[in-house]
């Protein structure tokens, strides 16, 4: 650990503060973590912490969500470049206007979505527990905002439903291509595929598996395959060589996320410092998209 790490963990205990870090930050700040994992992982250690601080790493809407299920405390999200685009490409006025397309239709908002647009939802998702949650509904018709792939994946699991998507992607996951998994295929023959559902349906097709990041590390884990490629943001392999030391793991070199790198040290160090970057989001706001990701912690993975 250096100094500079040092220096964030005194700071960390001065200020009664927890860190809350997504898998795919810098392997730095992962190494920081109070709690790592994937955007469902991380909304439940948000519900549950007593500490007094919340320091978020990991894009926008992950820090919203931490402050929608903790008003109470203060939310540190230290550095507000840290955005994720799929979020940005659903907006309110834009999902009303679906919403009236479709009346009746209840709205399924991936986590991945910023607080006003949660609350115009009935219930959130994440790629966990998307299928789950979809399946559970009693609704024929479903509207599902904002990722199209993840929406393409859980319509193979829930035939009995009409899905209305929402023209929304990742641009790291739909930047993995058949042809990237297919030549580290060539180069590692016995290496499993393993891929994020928000890949495109080809890559999915393509794949051994798909599966959240925190699946990925559970099938990992469990698998008696020593060699893995995987079709997710590179920072995954981090955590994935402490969690199976031993294993093997590729990835797809592009596979990047220029958003969820923002953060650096140096703003983790500063945020804490000097408090700054409060998530500040309105009563109203809080009060109606607590409720959907409320619905969503409930149903499990």
């Amino acid at each position: 650990m250096n100094a500079l790490q040092e220096k964030i963990l005194k700071l960390k205990s001065e200020k009664h503060a927890i860190f809350l870090v997504h898998n795919y930050q810098r392997k730095e700040i992962q190494e920081l973590a109070d709690f790592l994992g994937d955007s469902y992982g991380l909304s439940v250690q948000a519900s549950k912490t007593d500490a007094k601080v919340i320091v978020f790493c990991g894009v926008d809407f992950m820090a919203e969500s931490a402050k929608i299920l903790n008003p109470e405390k203060t939310v540190l999200h230290p550095n507000p470049k840290a955005r994720c685009p799929m979020a940005a490409m659903v907006d309110v006025k834009s999902l009303k206007e679906l919403k009236a397309e479709h009346p009746g239709a209840p709205v399924v908002s991936y986590v991945n979505t910023t607080a006003d647009v949660k609350a115009e939802s009935d219930i959130c998702c994440t790629s966990a527990n998307a299928v789950k949650i979809v399946q559970s509904l009693p609704d024929k018709k479903i509207i599902f905002v904002p990722d199209t792939n993840l929406g393409l994946y859980v319509q193979r699991f829930v035939k009995d439903k009409e899905i209305v998507l929402w023209p929304g992607f990742c641009p790291t996951h739909v930047n993995i291509k058949v042809e990237d998994l297919k030549e580290l295929k060539r180069k590692h023959p016995d290496a499993e595929v393993l891929v994020h559902p928000e890949c495109t349906p080809d890559v999915i097709d393509f794949a051994d598996h798909a599966y959240s990041t925190e699946g990925i590390i559970k099938h990992v884990v469990s698998s008696p395959k020593k060699e893995f490629i995987i079709g997710t943001e590179s920072n995954m392999l981090h955590r994935l060589r402490k969690e199976a030391p031993g294993k093997e793991f590729y990835a797809v070199e592009h596979a990047t996320c220029p958003n969820m790198r923002e953060i650096t040290l140096e703003d983790v160090y500063n945020s804490l410092l000097k408090m700054q970057y409060k998530v500040e989001l309105s009563a109203d706001i809080i009060k109606r998209a607590r409720l959907p990701l409320e619905r969503m912690i409930a149903a499990g993975r």
